[in-house]
């Protein structure tokens, strides 16, 4: 088992899709804001587009921040990098922000992808951080809802600590609602949603919590770390 970050201060704090109650979701700005506002740590959301970039962007389209309907995989990187996902604001490469916040931050770089074969995805996101180097290698994690991602993932580049996600969702296989992917995949951390949250042998870091006396309750029952949309509020 990979240990989680070691050499970051505990709890850990990742800011969810940076500082996404004040800025535009999982934008530079958005980073920016959290960092601003002191968290030590970002997540974010990567999926892959026609033209083979790797995108910061959460849901399968841009309907919701952008008002456009096309899947991201059917769009080129062109298309994306013009759209206003908020307030003015663009879609970021991983590559962009890996190098504006690493090493001084630390990224979990959650893998939106449902593929249960071949992973362009995940082998692409191995790709970078390797070639990116030992301040990106030692100052992320990788994490997904989808196990199998996570293998091809680790197939790759063993160093970095992964973490399975799950919650109780319609989207989600019923199989892995209780965070059997975890064990399918053997990853390292866990990432139940905070409802969730049970302390095992393995760390837990569970999402989404903004309230600061649930996030005190799930730190004293020995989750490693919290994840929120408010990190302004954690300081």
């Amino acid at each position: 088992m990979i240990p989680l970050l070691p050499d970051r201060p505990r709890p850990l704090f990742f800011a969810h899709r940076g500082c996404s109650s004040l800025m535009p979701e999982n934008t530079m700005t958005s980073f920016k804001k959290a960092r601003e506002v002191g968290s030590p740590g970002l997540e974010l959301d990567v999926h892959l587009c026609a033209t083979d970039e790797l995108v910061v962007v959460h849901d399968d389209t841009f309907l919701r921040t952008a008002g456009d309907g096309r899947a991201v995989a059917d769009m080129s990187w062109d298309d994306i990098a013009h759209l206003d996902v908020g307030a003015g604001e663009r879609t970021p490469l991983l590559a962009e922000v890996l190098e504006e916040f690493c090493p001084q931050q630390y990224i979990d770089i959650e893998l939106k992808t449902r593929a249960a074969g071949n992973n362009t995805l995940a082998e692409k996101v191995a790709s970078l951080l390797m070639a990116m180097g030992e301040r990106v290698l030692l100052s992320v994690t990788v994490s997904s809802f989808n196990p199998l991602a996570l293998i091809a993932f680790k197939k790759l580049c063993r160093s970095v600590p992964t973490a399975n996600i799950w919650c109780i969702n319609d989207e989600l296989p019923r199989f892995l609602h209780h965070g059997l992917g975890s064990i399918i995949c053997g990853c390292d951390y866990l990432k139940p949603i905070y409802t969730q949250a049970h302390p095992l042998i393995k760390p837990v870091v569970p999402w989404t919590v903004d309230d600061v006396e649930t996030a005190a309750g799930l730190l004293k029952k020995g989750c490693a770390g919290i994840i929120t949309n408010r990190p302004q509020d954690f300081n």
